[in-house]
């Protein structure tokens, strides 16, 4: 019997950097403007055999756009401090617990679905696997992006660091590891960006909430890291590029960024 998978959308409101995040427009190559979180919608519709797709969220302008364009909202409370507290809470609302879980980030919508698809395959293969996220090694061009970003201060892409089993050792919004040469555009780079999707067990996913939020957490603000220090392993699935762009909408300036990739590849 085939495992059940639901992919559930977090999305909130008061964003630290960049409030209403969801809410805002990116227009595609025919000019037609969609809510980033209805674009994440699509991705998620991308991904084959999935049985169910949500949107978890606290607010009420999220819920209605999401029911405005047809997809399932589930209400969470607005204690949720990231994106998979609100998946796991979102998780105790559904009449029956899937097999895998998906946290599909709703600033992410150049996510090709064969970055879920490969996450989804190895957490089938390998029974023992509790958690996995997709990982794309860095061509010259988004390295060179992501070093720009954090020239000027600004938080880009978050990049890991894993084992010789690809268990993840490490998450930074750092730019890692160090490395001394300058790559120039398709040069491929030692350097792997993390992206913003995660698969989990429903009991490992459960713990999450229990545990109190970590230090290097909290120093990163990057919600993954809680698993790595109470010492649950991360499985690192390097996925293909395949010749698309993917970059996730992390501060304003991202939009010009992502419509970009739209137009050049005709999505609507």
């Amino acid at each position: 019997m085939t495992d059940t998978t639901v992919i559930i959308i977090p999305a909130r409101y008061a964003s630290t950097r960049y409030e209403g995040k969801p809410l805002a427009a990116l227009s595609g190559a025919t000019g037609v403007s969609k809510s980033l979180i209805q674009r994440s919608w699509d991705t998620a519709c991308q991904v084959p055999n999935i049985d169910n797709i949500y949107v978890a969220t606290d607010d009420q302008r999220i819920a209605q756009e999401v029911e405005r364009f047809g997809g399932q909202v589930l209400m969470t409370s607005s204690s949720c401090r990231n994106g998979t507290e609100r998946v796991a809470e979102a998780l105790l609302s559904l009449s029956t617990t899937p097999d895998i879980v998906i946290n599909l980030q709703g600033d992410a919508p150049l996510t090709p679905h064969w970055f879920i698809s490969d996450m989804i395959d190895e957490m089938r293969r390998d029974q023992s696997v509790q958690m996995a996220t997709p990982v794309l090694r860095c061509d010259g061009n988004t390295l060179n992006l992501f070093l720009e970003d954090r020239k000027i201060g600004r938080v880009g892409g978050t990049t890991s660091v894993f084992d010789n089993n690809n268990d993840a050792l490490y998450f930074s919004k750092e730019v890692i590891p160090y490395r001394n040469e300058i790559y120039q555009g398709g040069d491929e780079t030692p350097v792997f960006h993390h992206v913003g999707a995660y698969s989990y067990r429903p009991k490992t996913l459960a713990q999450y909430t229990e545990w109190p939020e970590g230090r290097l957490e909290k120093l990163e603000g990057l919600e993954q890291l809680r698993f790595l220090e109470q010492g649950v392993k991360v499985r690192c699935v390097e996925v293909a590029g395949k010749g698309r762009v993917f970059w996730e909408l992390n501060n304003p300036v991202d939009i010009e960024r992502i419509e970009i990739v739209l137009r050049e590849n005709g999505w609507p």
